[in-house]
């Protein structure tokens, strides 16, 4: 996974470039999830029925992110994990971002995790799994997002101190013997993005 190239975007705002003068044979030949161009314009081939454009996306056609999950037991060796509270309302997240040019999905995910939670020493180390189109609420007919998570399971008492940093409110720890169990923990609603991920591997 890491030896491929990933289209990438930059994150200083949108991408003010016409839609329609971007080379999408080659944006095709890279992407992680097939899509067809129709009038210039790139198709959604994850979510259908979106407004035009890109809605609440900066760029184009496809973008890859990074997300951590990040799962930790404590001291009654009850499963927890590791989520953000967004800034941008969109409830309850994993640590994660855009992956910046050359990046890959790994050091992308150690970097966010870092940024978003201040966690930088743990034990263990991460693994891949498969790239996939996820439910982004901030697509449209023209922009999606694709993820390739990277899962780091350890056992560390206490559990790490974490905090919520740079676009994230809160950062903490919450109960995840099973996806019920979560989100009857928390205050609030899983990140639409990330609710298909999350019931994946705590159902596993």
């Amino acid at each position: 996974m890491t030896s491929l190239t990933f289209n990438t975007t930059t994150p200083n705002g949108p991408d003010t470039t016409d839609p329609r003068d971007i080379d999408w044979a080659e944006r095709q030949a890279r992407a992680v999830v097939p899509f067809d161009v129709v009038d210039g314009l790139p198709v959604n081939p994850i979510t259908g029925g979106l407004p035009e454009g890109r809605n609440g996306l900066w760029h184009w056609g496809e973008a890859v992110a990074a997300d951590a999950i990040v799962l930790a037991f404590d001291i009654n060796n009850r499963r927890r994990v590791l989520l953000v509270e967004r800034e941008d309302g969109h409830g309850w997240a994993l640590p994660g971002g855009m992956l910046d040019p050359g990046e890959t999905p790994k050091a992308a995910a150690v970097r966010e995790l870092a940024e978003e939670t201040g966690l930088v020493r743990y034990p263990g180390e991460f693994y891949m799994l498969p790239a996939r189109g996820v439910n982004d609420p901030r697509a449209g007919a023209n922009a999606w997002m694709v993820t390739v998570p990277a899962v780091l399971t350890m056992r560390c008492l206490p559990l790490p101190e974490v905090h919520g940093m740079d676009d994230a409110r809160y950062a903490g720890w919450f109960p995840a013997d099973s996806y019920a169990e979560l989100t009857t923990a928390l205050e609030g609603e899983v990140f639409p993005a990330h609710v298909a991920l999350l019931r994946e591997v705590l159902d596993a």
